[in-house]
């Protein structure tokens, strides 16, 4: 069974760089098999990870229904699907990275959209850690595509704006009730004593202003790269410990 981290927040926040370090901690420790999946539309987790970015879901979604007249006889459709998606897996060192691409366009997407959740279902399930990048804001959740996670890791930067923005989503959490474990503020670039957690969630953390961290996007790098000793390496270990209760030391 897996362990199911959901990052959430306001664009700007940080929540990218907040997975990748997440990803980062997880590495240190030699947990395997890991699964970082970027939900978010405007996708920039490969990126971030130092990875090419392949085929997309949202492009296999596409290019499944443009060509549904051309599948051979005998072989189904969701066949065609599955196949598609396993070449959509993007196989690295240490982990796989799976990119669900852009929402959907006109057209009926209902049934490789079911084809697209089952399969999710099943590959989540050979691996021991998933990190999940969501799109900004509070519409993921309201669709319940952030549902049955272990742990909600919601992003606030170091204002009070920002955790308001925070509680919102976290009362929403509570209000449409989608099976998340637990929810947890993650305070991000945020120099000094943490602020006050919000209702509904512990405070599992800040990440301090890091220079490295800065160093590295400037030069196109991978977050992976960020030296463990480094101030926000550092956090990410102390964060990841809160987000798991311990368990995974």
């Amino acid at each position: 069974m897996s362990f199911k981290i959901a990052v959430a927040g306001k664009g700007g926040t940080g929540k990218t760089t907040v997975c990748s370090l997440l990803l980062g901690a997880l590495m240190r420790r030699g947990i395997k098999p890991l699964l970082a999946v970027d939900a978010d539309p405007n996708s920039c987790l490969a990126e971030y990870l130092g990875v090419e970015m392949g085929h997309t879901l949202g492009q296999i979604r596409d290019d499944t229904l443009a060509k549904k007249d051309e599948i051979p006889a005998g072989v189904s459709k969701a066949q065609v699907v599955e196949y598609a998606m396993h070449r959509a897996l993007s196989e690295q060192d240490g982990f796989d990275l799976l990119t669900m691409g852009r929402t959907e366009g006109p057209g009926c997407y209902c049934y490789v959209n079911n084809l697209l959740r089952g399969f999710m279902t099943e590959l989540e399930k050979n691996y021991a850690f998933v990190v999940i990048d969501n799109e900004a804001g509070l519409e993921h959740l309201s669709r319940r595509t952030s549902r049955n996670v272990d742990a909600l890791a919601v992003i606030s930067d170091g204002t009070r704006a920002g955790l308001t923005a925070a509680g919102r989503i976290v009362g929403l959490v509570c209000e449409l009730d989608i099976g998340v474990g637990k929810s947890f503020l993650v305070q991000n670039r945020h120099a000094g004593p943490c602020l006050d957690s919000v209702e509904g969630a512990s405070l599992a953390g800040c990440i301090p202003p890091d220079p490295a961290v800065e160093e590295i996007g400037k030069a196109g790098g991978s977050l992976l790269s960020l030296p463990a000793e480094s101030p926000a390496a550092a956090a990410a270990d102390g964060i990841l410990e809160a987000l798991t209760g311990n368990r995974w030391r």
